[in-house]
């Protein structure tokens, strides 16, 4: 079976960028090795996303957005971060002329919505489950054979099949990674006390701590700790977890009640040496990974999704949509938001887990002197939610 375009990943980046091409000539394969289920609407997934105004707009463009259920998506009006030593940094959306920082949703809201609209698409073939076995890159085509017999060849590979990326792998592109030898620890919680759209985040000696706000007295925890203590952390009964959480958070939203079992993943920096090559484009977390505690991993993906479709969107009939001078444009123009996000949280990860004094002294001042300067808050800000200083 031949097709212009192959996307192997059905998450989040591969679906956007499938669904980014709907009104395209090109006729599109996405391989997704995994089927999904629809969980009953009481329950709550334990992956939750801020979703910056940069992405919500993508999806709103895309007919995404505005079917989503907006019950259970919750604005961040106000964010507000803490250091080791009482030192304060907020971040406010309506001083930084935004309706909102972000939004919180589950992953599965969002991609429940991305892949009806792709099993809706008249130019794309949705094999699912279904896994690539082998992968042949030649001057003029790929041809992948997948796990259920089937053949099939294009002009371009896309991986977005996530941080250990198969077809990354297959295409030769060396990753760096840097283990932080942490690991993340996600669950939701109940709240006594209303949080009033506000996200927390804690740099404390154990890890960094964030509280994610979501409809009504929810929040969800994500909290970026050292192996051995994440693993006691998922190892703890409910009452013993709240309650440590409790403490962690200095009770600012009172007790909490647990909404679902913790899980956890372990973190990394990832970079890769080229996101393009002959043939083959990488997208989302098969082409960078940063550390979580910036939020902003999805993002990246959205909006990797988005310029690689329009410049494939807007390519001429007689252009080669998977020739390399043709693909350095999509990683020209991705190579600053990664990097500095990358970098961005990577720095602040180390500089927070230093614990001699010397380190302290500049993390801490660091955030009091960064609060005092709106100028240079309301850029920050602005940088997270679009991408761009601007």
């Amino acid at each position: 079976m031949k097709f212009d375009l192959i996307i192997v990943g059905g998450g989040l980046a591969g679906l956007a960028a499938a669904v980014a091409l709907r009104k395209s000539r090109l006729s599109i394969a996405v391989i997704e090795p995994h089927a999904t289920t629809k969980q009953p609407h009481s329950e709550w997934d334990a992956r939750i996303y801020a979703y910056s105004p940069a992405s919500a707009k993508f999806l709103q463009e895309l007919g995404i957005w505005q079917h989503l259920d907006q019950g259970r998506l919750c604005p961040v009006a106000e964010m507000k971060v803490y250091g080791d030593a009482r030192s304060t940094l907020r971040f406010s959306a309506y001083e930084s002329g935004l309706q909102e920082l972000a939004w919180i949703g589950e992953s599965r809201l969002v991609h429940d919505e991305l892949r009806e609209s792709v099993k809706r698409q008249h130019n794309v073939t949705l094999f699912c489950p279904r896994s690539p076995v082998s992968a042949c890159f030649e001057s003029a085509s790929v041809s992948l054979e997948l796990d259920g017999g089937e053949v099939l060849t294009c002009r371009l590979l896309v991986g977005a099949d996530g941080r250990d990326s198969w077809v990354r792998e297959q295409s030769g592109l060396a990753a760096h990674n840097v283990p932080y030898g942490e690991m993340g620890v996600v669950a939701n919680f109940e709240c006594e006390k209303e949080h009033h759209n506000i996200a927390y985040q804690w740099f404390r000696e154990d890890g960094v701590l964030a509280w994610l706000p979501l409809p009504g007295r929810m929040i969800s925890m994500v909290w970026s700790a050292k192996d051995g203590f994440a693993q006691t952390l998922v190892q703890m009964r409910e009452r013993e977890l709240c309650a440590r959480l409790e403490e962690a958070g200095e009770r600012l939203l009172g007790k909490l009640s647990l909404r679902g079992a913790p899980a956890a993943f372990p973190l990394r920096l990832m970079r890769v040496e080229s996101v393009v090559k002959p043939r083959l484009a990488l997208i989302g977390d098969a082409a960078h990974a940063i550390h979580p505690l910036s939020g902003h991993g999805i993002n990246l993906g959205f909006q990797d999704a988005k310029v690689l479709a329009e410049l494939l969107g807007s390519a001429a009939e007689w252009r080669d949509i998977g020739d390399h001078s043709f693909l350095r444009q999509y990683a020209r123009k991705r190579a600053e938001e990664p990097f500095v996000l990358q970098y961005a949280t990577h720095g602040l990860n180390r500089l927070f887990a230093a614990s001699n004094p010397a380190a302290a002294f500049f993390r801490n001042a660091g955030l009091n002197l960064t609060g005092r300067l709106p100028v240079l808050t309301n850029a920050l800000v602005r940088y997270a939610v679009s991408g761009k200083f601007s």
